[in-house]
C-alpha cells in the first residue's frame, strides 16, 4: 500500500539570464563578436554601431564592487541547475559554450591552410593508379593519425576494404600502396612506427655521407639502444668510434619524428588577442580591458517607436497584442543583452585588477621569483564572487604585459613554505629545477635524489617524488635520457 508523504528538498536554481550570462563570461575576445553577430542575427530589435577605433576601458571605469551573476532579474521561468548541465540552449548558442560534444570546434581567428589529408590525397591523384589501387590508397591515408602515423594494421585496413566498400584485396596490394604513401612528402608520412619514420627520412638523404650511412645503421640495428641512450652498447654493437656516433646521432635528431602534426591545421597559425592589456607608466602600472570587449549596441529605434505606437493605439485586437508582445520579447531580450556585456565588462576588469593587486610586484618587473602563492579562492573573497567565477574569467584569457602576453591561468600557483619561513610559488621552484638541470654535466646528469640535495642547499625542503613530479611537469626527461656524449 503506497503512502503519501512529504520531503524537503534544496535545489540551486539558475535563471535562463544567468545561464546565459555564465557562458557569456567564458568567451573570450577573440571569439565575442562571433557572439555578438550571432544575437543580432536572431534579435532585429538589437543593432551595433560599428566603430573600429574602439577606446579601451579603463580599470578605473569600474565600481569597486561588482555585481553578482544574480543581479539580473529573475522570473519564474527558472531552471535546475541539473537541467542547465544537461542543456544546450540552443535559443543562444555560442561558439565555445562546450555543452555539444558534436558542434565543430571554431578556433578564430586562423590561417588557412591545406590539411594533411588533403594534401596526401592531392599527391595520390598525381600516380596514376588504377581505381583498386586509388580506393586502398584512400583507405590508407584516412587511416593516418594527426601525428602522420598508420597505426591500423595492414590485416585491419583489408577487413576495412572487405566489410565498409566490399574491396577484396589482400596484404601484399595495400603494402604496395602505402610504401608509395611514404614517399610522398612531408618525410616519414604514414609510418607504421618511429622507428621506419626515421628509416624514411633518413633513406632520403645522400647515402654517401659516412654519417648517414651510420645513422641508419643505427636505427636499424640499434634502435632500442639508441631510445635508451645506451652509447656504449651501440659503440660496441656497430663498431663505430664516439666521435662518428655523435655525427650520426646529430642526423637523426634533425628528423622530424610527427610528420604530420604541422600539416594537419594542428599547427595552424594562431593570432592570439589579449583580452586585457598591462602597461607601466613610470613605475605605475594601468590596467585596461581591450577595447573590443565594449561593443556599442543599442535598441533599434525603429523597434522602440512602433512598441510605443502599439501600445498607444487603441485597436487592441489578438493580432495586435501578438505584435506587441512580439516586440516587447524583443526588446526585452536586446536590452537584457547590452547589459549582460556590460557586466561581462565590469566582471572582467574587476577580476583582473584585483589579480594585479595580488600581483603587483610581479608586473612591475616580470621577475617570476615575485610571484605569489595564488589559488582561485584567494581572488574570489576579495571579489565576494565564487570560485567558479574567477574560473570563468580567467579560462581562455590572456593579458598583455610589456614582458609577454599570458594567460590568466599562469597566475595561479600553489605554494611552499621555504626553510626562511617564506611563502613561496611552485613556479618559482620549478624554475630553479630547470636552472640547475641546465646547468649539469650533460655526461653525467643527475638524478632525482641529486636534484633534490641541491634544490635543499637552495633553501627548499621537498620530497624526492616532489622532485620527479615537478620534472615530468615540465617536460624533463630522467637523468639516464639527459645524457649526451663528449
Amino acid at each position: 500500500m503506497q503512502k503519501l508523504g512529504f520531503k524537503q528538498l534544496l535545489q540551486q536554481k539558475l535563471t535562463p539570464q544567468q545561464i546565459q550570462f555564465i557562458k557569456l563570461l567564458e568567451v573570450p575576445t577573440a571569439e565575442l563578436d562571433i557572439r555578438i553577430e550571432e544575437e543580432l542575427e536572431i534579435n532585429p530589435a538589437l543593432e551595433e554601431n560599428k566603430n573600429d577605433n574602439l577606446d579601451e576601458i579603463r580599470a578605473d571605469d569600474i565600481p569597486e564592487n561588482g555585481d553578482e551573476i544574480d543581479s539580473f532579474d529573475s522570473d519564474n521561468d527558472s531552471l535546475h541547475l541539473e537541467e542547465y548541465i544537461g542543456s544546450d540552449d540552443k535559443g543562444y548558442k555560442m561558439s565555445g559554450d562546450g555543452n555539444d560534444p558534436n558542434e565543430e570546434e571554431k578556433e578564430t581567428p586562423i590561417a588557412q591552410e591545406d590539411t594533411l589529408v588533403e594534401t596526401l590525397l592531392t599527391q595520390l591523384n598525381f600516380l596514376g593508379l588504377s581505381e583498386h589501387e586509388q580506393i586502398i590508397g584512400n583507405q590508407i591515408i584516412g587511416s593516418i593519425d594527426e601525428n602522420g602515423y598508420l597505426h591500423r594494421k595492414i590485416e585491419a585496413i583489408v577487413n576495412d576494404l572487405a566489410f565498409t566498400q566490399n574491396i577484396e584485396t589482400n596484404k601484399n596490394e595495400v603494402l604496395d600502396v602505402l610504401f608509395k604513401i611514404q614517399e610522398f612528402e612531408p618525410a616519414g608520412i604514414a609510418a607504421r612506427d618511429l622507428q621506419e619514420c626515421l628509416l624514411i627520412q633518413l633513406n632520403r638523404k645522400t647515402h654517401h655521407l659516412k654519417n648517414v650511412n651510420n645513422a641508419i645503421m643505427i636505427i636499424e640495428e640499434c634502435f632500442e639502444e639508441f631510445t635508451k641512450k645506451h652509447y656504449d652498447k651501440i659503440i660496441t654493437k656497430v663498431a663505430i668510434k664516439q666521435e662518428e656516433l655523435k655525427e650520426a646521432l646529430h642526423v637523426i635528431t634533425k628528423c622530424n619524428p610527427k610528420p604530420g602534426w604541422s600539416e594537419d591545421g594542428v599547427m595552424k597559425t594562431q593570432y592570439l588577442t589579449p583580452d586585457f592589456i598591462i602597461s607601466n607608466n613610470n613605475g605605475v602600472l594601468e590596467l585596461s580591458l581591450n577595447g573590443k570587449n565594449a561593443p556599442d549596441l543599442f535598441v533599434s529605434p525603429s523597434y522602440a517607436e512602433m512598441f510605443d505606437s502599439y501600445e498607444k493605439s487603441s485597436t487592441k485586437d489578438k493580432k495586435m497584442k501578438e505584435a506587441v508582445g512580439f516586440l516587447k520579447q524583443k526588446i526585452d531580450s536586446a536590452k537584457w543583452f547590452i547589459d549582460a556585456i556590460k557586466q561581462r565588462q565590469n566582471t572582467l576588469l574587476l577580476t583582473m585588477k584585483t589579480i594585479l593587486n595580488y600581483q603587483y610586484d610581479y608586473f612591475l618587473e616580470g621577475d617570476e621569483s615575485k610571484l605569489k602563492p595564488m589559488i582561485l579562492k584567494d581572488i574570489g573573497d576579495k571579489i565576494e564572487m565564487d570560485v567558479s567565477t574567477v574560473s570563468r574569467v580567467s579560462n581562455s584569457k590572456f593579458v598583455q604585459t610589456d614582458f609577454g602576453t599570458f594567460p590568466l591561468k599562469y597566475f595561479f600557483t600553489d605554494g611552499i613554505i621555504s626553510d626562511a619561513g617564506e611563502d613561496v610559488s611552485t613556479k618559482e621552484l620549478k624554475n630553479i629545477l630547470t636552472e640547475i638541470i641546465q646547468n649539469e654535466d650533460k655526461t653525467k646528469p643527475l638524478g632525482d635524489e641529486e636534484l633534490e640535495k641541491l634544490i635543499k642547499e637552495r633553501g627548499f625542503t621537498i620530497a624526492r617524488r616532489t622532485v620527479a613530479k615537478y620534472r615530468e611537469q615540465l617536460n624533463i626527461p630522467v637523468a639516464r635520457l639527459r645524457k649526451k656524449l663528449n
